[in-house]
């Protein structure tokens, strides 16, 4: 980064890891500074159709032009480099090297793994997010949680502010420990207050570190996204460093849009594709569907899974849903798991499961056995995204 100008240094940066909700943390507090007035860059992962998506500056996408151009620059110095960087830490640079040129008021950034080695944590945070523990990327052996603490407390840094979200009380001092110049917890110094499932989303009043807001309008299925909006607004608080005003945060939740976090597709049959990519986030799928549309008709899930998730945990998770009938798929590349394995995660639980190769014959595969009152969802991985809504398209065309 150095060779670059250090470009992370030039903005201040609302930096965002946690095992499960960071994604829509950022979205929430990109809308939240958006409404806010500020200008604001935003870095994410994974995208769901192209690479571009990771970059955006005020909701917008970078460029082809401008993603070329930044790459070039990088591409540039990288002869100077006693060690090849991987793809994300070059996506990472370009990240940073573009909301400095852009510019940007504030730079929302995403860890991409963990926390303390990420690439993204060569920024400097002026508020540090952790969103939950929970259980991704890990062996499950006794401790764990407090290694899964440490590595994503790596972020917070003496400057930074430390908004903590669904975290086990006693990993509090992890957090603690890396020095920040303050710190905030959801239950204890933020929360929220009411939760009422409205059409299409939720109705809340939330209880921020500085303010209260009340009646706001979440378009997000979920009751753990309304934990999610609470450490958010606690985000932009902290960064602003007062309330914020009650029209600001009603703007920027109202225009909150999250392609594949437990979107629906169709209705007749009700298709639902959510990213949950581990069993916690299973289960706060099957909640969700459970609690907000209850379907009296038959329940098909379409899995797929990436490695680094235990099959059986997540099946088991998945089994939540009463589920009539899984269809598993492989995902493609050397990270899917082979719908195999997933089927046989399924026989272990007496689950009805069938194997179907890849996710895009799946979804044709349960859209086809649906009827009008059943669902359909279509969960496992970000990768079942683009699959789903091509073939919910094509499905939709012909019929």
């Amino acid at each position: 980064m150095s060779l670059l100008g250090d470009p992370q240094q030039d903005i201040p940066v609302i930096h965002i890891t946690g095992t499960n909700g960071k994604g829509t943390v950022a979205a929430m507090v990109t809308s939240l500074l958006q409404a806010s007035g500020l200008t604001v860059g935003t870095y994410t992962s994974p995208h769901l159709r192209r690479v571009n998506e990771r970059i955006s500056r005020n909701g917008s996408e970078i460029s082809d032009l401008d993603l070329a151009e930044v790459l070039s620059g990088i591409a540039a110095v990288e002869p100077l480099l006693a060690v090849q960087p991987s793809w994300f830490e070059v996506i990472t640079a370009a990240a940073f090297r573009y909301f400095a040129e852009a510019p940007v008021d504030v730079a929302v950034i995403e860890v991409g793994l963990l926390g303390r080695l990420d690439a993204t944590n060569v920024a400097d945070a002026a508020v540090a997010v952790v969103t939950s523990i929970q259980g991704d990327h890990t062996d499950f052996a006794p401790g764990w949680e407090l290694a899964v603490a440490g590595e994503k407390a790596g972020i917070i840094k003496a400057q930074s502010i430390a908004v903590i979200g669904e975290v086990d009380p006693d990993l509090a001092e992890v957090f603690v420990a890396e020095g920040p110049e303050s710190l905030v917890r959801l239950g204890v110094d933020f929360a929220p207050v009411n939760d009422q499932v409205a059409i299409g989303g939720h109705l809340v009043d939330l209880q921020g570190v500085f303010g209260r807001y009340e009646q706001l309008f979440l378009p997000l299925h979920g009751a753990h996204q309304v934990a999610n909006a609470s450490i958010a607004v606690a985000a932009v608080e902290s960064f602003f460093g007062t309330a914020l005003d009650a029209e600001v945060v009603a703007e920027g939740f109202a225009s909150l849009k999250l392609p594949g976090r437990f979107e629906v597709l169709r209705y007749g049959p009700l298709v639902v594709v959510d990213g949950a990519h581990n069993a916690d986030a299973l289960r706060a799928s099957a909640r969700t569907l459970e609690d907000e549309f209850a379907p009296a008709g038959t329940r098909i899930i379409v899995l797929g899974l990436l490695a680094g998730r235990d099959p059986d945990r997540s099946v088991a998770a998945v089994s939540e849903l009463r589920p009539d009938l899984i269809l598993c798929c492989s995902l493609d590349g050397s990270r899917g798991v082979s719908a195999a394995v997933l089927a046989a995660a399924c026989a272990k639980r007496g689950i009805a499961h069938e194997t179907v190769g890849d996710p895009a014959s799946a979804v044709a595969r349960a859209l086809a056995l649906a009827a009008e009152e059943d669902v359909v969802l279509i969960t496992g991985s970000f990768r079942m995204f683009e699959p789903a809504q091509t073939v919910v398209l094509s499905f939709d065309s012909q019929n």
